[in-house]
């Protein structure tokens, strides 16, 4: 390994948790952190250290942005905090957020509105060359959340040392979950102790993350990839495929880096929130978002959806603070009106389901009525995912047109018989996300019964599984660019 790599960063190749040079420095400093472990104050300098050093191989300069954003928000949550004027206080919240809320619009969405602007007045655009930081999307949201907490008084702004540590811990700083301070904060205070429990519960989300992203999504990522990128070249059973192959690859991917980041997270003796609990189990879409990417949806619900109204305010305006919470959630994902039309899909159906449960009150336990509500909400989600990956609005139209008009299933015998490992896969994937709880517990359980040396032997077999399947380039995360 060339000692160069250790201080060079590419914002195309950023650093991820199953690529062999993580899983080298990762391991290196875990011996050095086990030293200092039960050192507080050394801990935390070092677990910062390394959050800027992690951020930087994958950001480069923009980790400068970063630490400028870092220091003026506790400065905005210090000023909140020793303010006792009201209206005072609410501005300078507002000012905080506006602040925050800059860098991300500047560097997201600038030539979004740009762009829509020339188009209504005719005007000439050119596009600015602008570079999205790595992670910005899901610092923002975190900073923001501090600053109204500190504001609401749920939580008092500490040493700057902890607010840093908060900021930049490197499990969750470049893709999420995105971690509340009353729920982490707390967790330094404490003397770190790790049990051999936790150590089997993170080498096990470790484990199954890899599984997750660096197999089964790596893999059917390829498919997907090549049938998105030229929609019309393909028909409606092929489109069938590779909307079954990023059903499955969204979910792999963030739900395995979630995994890795919470099992990461674990052996440095810190809890992380659940991100993810089955979605694809879901009977409705509130259920759904229920348990999907579960730190944002609770984010649009306490730091949108109810300082807009909630529910307080009639059944008209909670529907309509509904939709505007879930095209916020649809625009946080990218400058693009395809996140716009996925958002408000999603809008749409909660509106649906909860007009439909008002009319509808009793529950229905039929085995019938369940399996239509799951096939449904399945259904529902595979089809909105295709604006949500499609390069543009224009082309998740053609992807629609071509499922339900070039539609002919004599070729998937062809498509099976071609393409066998990534059929297979495909079931596999979507068997395991649909496992009894009871079954993942077994499995759970067996996997901690194991001996370390066998584990420690699967985990390489992984390893090569991966390197047989992955293409060319390793895939970044989904997350990533958002």
């Amino acid at each position: 390994m060339e000692w160069l790599q250790l201080f060079s960063n590419s914002t195309d190749e950023p650093l991820l948790f199953h690529h062999g040079f993580f899983l080298f420095i990762f391991s290196v400093f875990l011996i050095y952190y086990a030293l200092v472990f039960n050192i507080q104050s050394l801990r935390d300098i070092s677990l910062i250290l390394f959050g800027f050093y992690f951020y930087y191989k994958s950001s480069g300069i923009f980790l400068c942005l970063l630490i400028v954003c870092i220091s003026a928000d506790y400065l905005f949550s210090l000023w909140i905090a020793r303010t006792e004027n009201r209206i005072a206080k609410k501005a300078i919240l507002i000012s905080g957020i506006m602040f925050s809320l800059s860098f991300l619009f500047y560097f997201k969405y600038s030539n979004f509105f740009m762009e829509n602007w020339a188009g209504l007045t005719g005007a000439n655009f050119s596009p600015a060359n602008l570079i999205l930081p790595i992670g910005i999307s899901f610092y923002t949201f975190q900073s923001i959340s501090y600053m109204v907490d500190v504001y609401q008084n749920k939580i008092k702004p500490g040493a700057f040392k902890e607010y840093v540590l908060y900021m930049t811990f490197f499990p969750h700083l470049v893709a999420g979950p995105i971690v509340r301070a009353k729920d982490f904060l707390p967790q330094i205070a404490k003397p770190t102790f790790l049990s051999k429990d936790n150590v089997n519960d993170a080498l096990y989300l470790i484990t199954k993350g890899f599984i997750k992203k660096a197999i089964i999504a790596d893999f059917v990522a390829q498919y997907a990839d090549n049938v998105f990128s030229t929609p019309d070249g393909f028909n409606g059973t092929e489109h069938f495929i590779s909307i079954l192959c990023y059903t499955l690859q969204i979910f792999c991917d963030f739900s395995g880096y979630t995994d890795m980041a919470i099992g990461i997270a674990l052996l440095l003796g810190f809890k992380l929130c659940v991100n993810f609990d089955s979605p694809y189990k879901s009977f409705n879409i509130t259920d759904f978002w229920r348990r999907w990417h579960i730190s944002l949806s609770s984010w649009l619900r306490d730091y949108i959806y109810i300082p807009l109204g909630g529910n307080k305010n009639g059944l008209a305006l909670q529907l309509l603070f509904l939709l505007l919470t879930m095209l916020i959630g649809g625009f946080w994902h990218g400058a693009s009106w395809k996140f716009v039309f996925w958002g408000a899909g999603h809008g749409f159906l909660l509106i649906f389901h909860k007009l439909l449960m008002m009319e509808f009150s009793a529950k229905n336990t039929s085995l019938l009525y369940k399996s239509t509500s799951w096939i449904l909400t399945f259904v529902c989600v595979a089809l909105l995912w295709v604006p949500f990956r499609a390069n543009t609005l224009t082309d998740a139209m053609m992807v629609f047109d071509k499922l339900f008009t070039t539609q002919n299933l004599v070729y998937l015998p062809e498509i099976v018989k071609a393409n066998t490992l990534l059929i297979t896969l495909l079931l596999f994937g979507f068997m395991a996300t649909l496992l009894p709880t009871i079954v993942k517990m077994f499995i759970k359980d067996q996997y901690f019964k194991m001996h370390f040396i066998l584990k420690i032997a699967l985990f390489v077999v992984l390893i090569q599984c991966m390197l047989q399947l992955q293409s060319e380039t390793v895939q970044p995360f989904i997350y990533f660019q958002f």
